[in-house]
C-alpha cells in the first residue's frame, strides 16, 4: 500500500477479530516508530510493547478513555519525557509512524491518552521523569474498512497566504 493511500484509507478501529499479529509485523511498526523524527534528534521517548493478555486488560482497567483496548492483540504505552516543549509532537510523529505501518500491513490501531498515570506508572514501572503521551492498541480489524473518511472539504481548511484567503490550487 502507497503512503498517500494509507493515509485516505486508514480510521480507527476499536474491535479487533482475535488473530494474533505476527512478531514481524510488531518488530516493523516499533521500527517504523523509532525512525520517527524527534526535536533536536533526542530520540527520548521510549516504547512499551504490552502483548501478555492480563496486561492489555490491565490497561483498559487503568484506562479512563481506552476501555476498548481490553480487545486489542497487542498495545504500545508511548512515552516521552515532558522536559522538551516538543515531546507531544514527538510523540505525534511516533504513533502517526506506527499506526500507517500496521495499516499497511492489513492491522488497525487506535490511540487514547485518558489514564490513570500514577497507577500505570507503578504497574508498568514507567520511570517518574517519563510521562504517557498515548497508548496505542493494535489488532486486525473486526469488521471489513471501507475507509470511508467524513472529511471537511480542503477548501474549508487550507487557505493561500493568510487564513481566510481561498486556497489557490483549487
Amino acid at each position: 500500500m502507497e503512503v498517500f493511500e494509507a493515509i485516505l484509507s486508514r480510521i480507527e478501529v476499536r474491535e479487533y477479530s482475535g488473530e494474533s499479529v505476527p512478531d514481524d509485523v510488531k518488530l516493523k511498526i516499533l521500527e517504523a516508530a523509532r525512525m520517527s523524527p524527534t526535536g533536536l534528534n533526542l530520540q527520548h521517548w521510549r516504547f512499551i510493547l504490552v502483548e501478555d493478555k492480563d496486561s492489555i486488560r490491565r490497561l483498559a482497567e487503568l484506562s479512563t478513555t481506552g476501555k476498548w483496548v481490553a480487545g486489542a492483540d497487542f498495545a504500545i504505552i508511548v512515552l516521552t519525557d515532558p522536559k522538551y516543549p516538543f515531546h507531544l509532537i514527538d510523540a505525534g510523529r511516533a504513533i502517526q509512524n506506527m499506526q500507517l505501518t500496521a495499516w499497511s500491513m492489513g492491522v488497525g490501531s487506535c490511540i487514547y491518552t485518558g489514564v490513570r498515570e500514577r497507577e500505570m506508572k507503578k504497574e508498568y514501572r514507567i520511570p517518574e521523569d517519563l510521562t504517557i503521551a498515548a497508548v496505542v492498541g493494535f489488532g486486525y480489524p473486526k469488521r471489513k474498512i471501507k475507509g470511508l473518511k467524513n472529511r471537511r472539504r480542503l477548501s474549508e481548511v487550507a487557505f493561500s497566504e493568510r487564513f481566510g484567503e481561498k486556497l489557490r490550487l483549487i
